[in-house]
């Protein structure tokens, strides 16, 4: 899922930059968010979706061991079946879109409308050479007050990812924000993602991806209402237009879920990169 196929053109490369730049402005500006949590579970590559391509990605987790009653007004986590779709264009080889849809199946209440998120990202041309891949995203939106204590996030994540051989890695170090809920006053949180897969067959790959949230970034948490989660997974290529990624989470502190199951499967709609 985070092969580099995008091949951007050097006469438009300051563009980026300037994208970059923008996109960081404005998320400092933002008033401050617990983004939502447990509907996408992913950690993200450098990698843009080509130019004039739509990728269409349906994210399914479930919390097999979470939290069992409604807490501070949040529904419970255990035998909750979320599934996001997720809806990218790609725009240039350095610009794409991302837009979310939250739902969850409660096992009280049925199908539920969670909330909508937007997602712009922009990366570094692979025309500039760089030995490792650097994107950024700002994702911003809205959730219901029954699934998190923030009603209006930000997220500002940087991305930086490189293929060695085999082997694969990519960090996310993410920053987010309430803009309007319980945390709206509590600034920036530290929110890592990280991942290292090996490719086990030319189109199976093998690895572990970690989740973390540590907290506001000026006093974090005690370690024991920090967040982290392991999930060993499998990332398989079903050919040019598919991918699946699928995944067991074990969480390590009492605030995190202990064991979510995740799935993500995804389709691409328009014409192919060249290779």
């Amino acid at each position: 899922m985070a092969r580099d196929r995008v091949r951007a053109v050097r006469a438009r490369a300051i563009a980026p930059v300037v994208a970059l730049a923008a996109l960081t402005a404005f998320a400092v500006a933002a008033p401050e968010a617990r983004a939502q949590g447990n509907f996408e579970i992913q950690v993200y590559g450098s990698e843009l979706t080509a130019p004039g391509q739509t990728m269409v990605e349906l994210h399914s987790n479930t919390a097999v061991l979470g939290t069992t009653r409604t807490e501070n007004g949040i529904v419970r986590t255990q035998g909750a079946v979320h599934e996001t779709l997720e809806i990218t264009h790609g725009f240039t080889p350095w610009f794409e879109t991302g837009f979310y849809v939250f739902t969850s199946i409660q096992p009280d209440s049925g199908w539920e409308w969670v909330g909508d998120h937007i997602r712009p990202r922009v990366r570094v041309p692979a025309s500039w050479g760089w030995p490792v891949g650097v994107s950024l995203s700002l994702e911003a939106g809205y959730q219901r007050r029954e699934f998190s204590e923030d009603t209006w996030t930000l997220e500002i994540r940087p991305i930086v990812d490189q293929m060695v051989g085999p082997w694969y890695w990519s960090f996310n170090p993410a920053l987010e924000r309430s803009l309007k809920g319980a945390n709206a006053n509590a600034g920036f949180f530290f929110a890592p993602a990280a991942k290292v897969s090996y490719d086990v067959l030319p189109r199976v790959a093998a690895g572990l991806e970690y989740y973390g949230d540590i907290g506001p970034i000026d006093h974090i948490d005690r370690p024991r209402d920090q967040q982290h989660m392991i999930f060993p997974v499998v990332d398989i290529d079903l050919g040019p237009r598919w991918e699946f990624n699928f995944g067991v989470g074990v969480g390590l502190t009492p605030a995190t879920d202990r064991l979510i199951v995740k799935m993500i499967l995804g389709y691409r709609f328009g014409p192919l990169p060249n290779h």
